[in-house]
């Protein structure tokens, strides 16, 4: 399976970018990962820029994809769950997982329409730079407790 995490904005702060290289570099070990950036889109409308960004979210979607979006609304699984998940999509011979964080009010509803499902990392809200770090993180830590590496603890 192969992992595509499409964000919206881009990453400017230094220990962000920094802590995003790590957890990509410590992931190649693991999965094949791919990151998309798509640049801010500022409309004055809100319903605009949600329709504006999901076009691009959309272009980088393959018909076959297993999407599932980062939402407040969404599953909100620990550490393990988020790592059985994973584990399911796979048994199930998912070839691609595409993981959204969408811009600061949230997704169109031609994105929600295409998802298979939302995910949530608390019931807090991030900067989308934060959560990127966090998404990562949350992966690799999934990996590892899958292969049983000692780098996550109960």
């Amino acid at each position: 399976m192969q992992i595509k995490v499409i964000l919206i904005g881009k990453t400017s702060t230094s220990y962000i970018k920094e802590g995003v290289e790590v957890y990509l570099k410590r992931l190649k070990h693991y999965v094949k990962l791919e990151m998309i950036e798509i640049g801010d889109v500022n409309y004055k409308e809100r319903d605009r820029q949600k329709e504006k960004e999901g076009e691009s979210i959309l272009k980088h979607i393959k018909a076959d994809d297993v999407v599932f979006l980062l939402d407040e609304k969404g599953d909100n699984p620990t550490s393990r769950e988020f790592a059985q998940f994973f584990q399911k999509k796979m048994n199930a011979g998912t070839k691609q997982m595409v993981l959204v964080i969408g811009g600061a009010f949230g997704f169109s509803k031609e994105v929600y329409d295409r998802s298979n499902g939302l995910l949530s990392f608390s019931k807090m809200t991030f900067s989308h730079e934060m959560i990127r770090l966090f998404m990562l993180e949350q992966i690799y830590r999934a990996f590892t407790i899958l292969k049983g590496e000692s780098y996550h603890n109960d």
